[in-house]
């Protein structure tokens, strides 16, 4: 048989990956939408960029070049696609789209490590222009130097809340304020889990203490109720915890919700899927190792479920060597049980930070509210469907309503619907079950040609 791994992503994840393959003898190919490797979380900017990866990365800079250096060691010995997406894939094959051109892409081994995107909740003006995700105010701040605006807002909740503000305050933006949907309480409930994890647990703090000593107000236990501007944000309205409102002004608002992983080609795939209660996603099921219920398939880092890119590196060489194990080549088993007990460590943590951060659940939204904009759907037409016991079922809803049903495939919409629908029938998301994505999982652009006809 002729091994022919493939890699997709080339973050923290597919590099590790990557490196185990190529130090067995391998020669992997290695697909990602980005430009150069690195991730979102390692991003690197465009070649020639000025800023030194100290003021990119900050305190993580050492990971993000141990990362980009890996990938520049091992350049000649993988066969890397990047500005590559793939948007399906079967039987062994999957279609890559490059430039603008679609081709097919041969695998007999494949390593998911597609990443993860913001979990965002529709609520009132949240697709008024000026409205990004975390990740989107992150890429402005890692890939070109610039903020999304002049005074922004940043909300929502999870770690990369307080790192995306440090970062953008650090670079000298102005930020108004950081408003938290967790309430200080439920970080105080989550330290003696997070005792396990000291130097994260340092470093939050850290970032924390550095933004109120810089004047930049914390806000917790918030919920936004509406955007105000028209054509442009102009401002952000808030709930606190007792229950007053807030307004504030800002010209921009990067928001989000902790993260979701990207499931989408894993479910294409035929990969089985299962409930995950602590991401409040549904998640495909892999087994220690990263094996997913496709033989020759294998899933790392947060694509798989949130842990982090410190996990992501761990996860991906696991995966690596969970591949070479079943291809019969050689591989180091105390390596590979000593990955699986430092990942199992991490997840211990992830559950502390989920303690720290939760999502809240008690999330409100009126009727008139934009949830799918591909489709343009209102909640209150997710609602209705389900009051009239037309639908109990997420894909059963898709197909009443075409909610998820645009150029998207549900990946901003899938997590709000399902919290909507399971609230309007009082049931678990669980319950609603995981919305199925169609190819393509992305938009893809689509060249065409006309020929011209000669004129008579």
């Amino acid at each position: 048989m002729t091994i022919k791994p493939v890699i997709i992503g080339a973050g923290p994840a597919g590099v590790r990956a990557a490196q185990t393959l190529v130090a067995a003898g391998l020669r992997p190919t290695i697909i990602d939408e980005a430009p150069r490797a690195g991730g979102q979380i390692y991003r690197q900017p465009p070649e020639g960029f000025a800023r030194s990866k100290a003021q990119l990365y900050g305190s993580e800079h050492q990971k993000a070049d141990a990362i980009h250096r890996t990938m520049a060691g091992i350049r000649d010995q993988v066969d890397y696609l990047p500005d590559s997406l793939v948007w399906n894939g079967d039987d062994g094959v999957l279609d890559v789209i490059q430039q603008g051109v679609s081709r097919d892409v041969p695998y007999s081994h494949l390593i998911l490590a597609t990443g993860a995107t913001d979990r965002v909740l529709p609520f009132r003006g949240w697709l008024t222009p000026g409205v990004y995700t975390l990740g989107g105010a992150q890429v402005a701040l890692k890939y070109q130097g610039c903020a999304i605006g002049s005074r922004t807002v940043l909300l929502g909740t999870g770690p990369l809340l307080y790192l995306v503000a440090y970062q953008y305050a650090r670079a000298g933006a102005k930020v108004a304020a950081v408003l938290d949907t967790s309430r200080s309480s439920d970080r105080l409930a989550a330290l003696p889990g997070m005792l396990a994890a000291p130097t994260l647990l340092a470093r939050g703090l850290g970032y924390m203490a550095w933004l109120r000593a810089h004047g930049v107000p914390l806000r917790s236990g918030i919920r936004p109720t509406a955007v105000t501007g028209d054509t442009r944000v102009d401002g952000l309205r808030y709930r606190d915890a007792r229950g007053r409102d807030h307004e504030i002004a800002c010209d921009a608002i990067g928001y989000g919700l902790t993260l979701r992983a990207e499931t989408q080609l894993a479910g294409l795939l035929g990969c089985e899927f299962e409930f995950n209660d602590r991401d409040r996603n549904w998640l495909p099921r892999r087994d220690a190792a990263g094996r997913s219920s496709v033989p020759g398939i294998y899933l790392a880092g947060d694509g798989a479920g949130i842990a982090g890119a410190d996990a992501a590196e761990l996860a991906g060489e696991r995966a690596a060597l969970a591949l070479l194990a079943d291809a019969g080549l050689a591989h180091d088993g105390a390596r590979a049980t000593e990955l699986e007990r430092r990942l199992a460590r991490i997840n211990r943590v992830r559950d502390a930070l989920e303690i720290a951060f939760p999502f809240p659940s008690d999330w409100q939204v009126d009727d008139e509210v934009m949830l799918c904009r591909c489709e343009e759907i209102t909640v209150g037409t997710l609602r209705d469907v389900a009051r009239a016991g037309q639908a109990c079922e997420l894909n059963r809803a898709k197909a009443l309503t075409r909610v998820g049903m645009g150029r998207c495939q549900g990946r901003m919409c899938a997590a709000g619907a399902a919290e909507v629908l399971s609230q309007a029938l009082g049931v678990s998301p669980q319950a609603v079950g995981r919305l199925r994505g169609q190819p393509p999982v992305k938009p893809i652009p689509i060249h065409l040609t006309v020929a011209q006809r000669s004129q008579p």
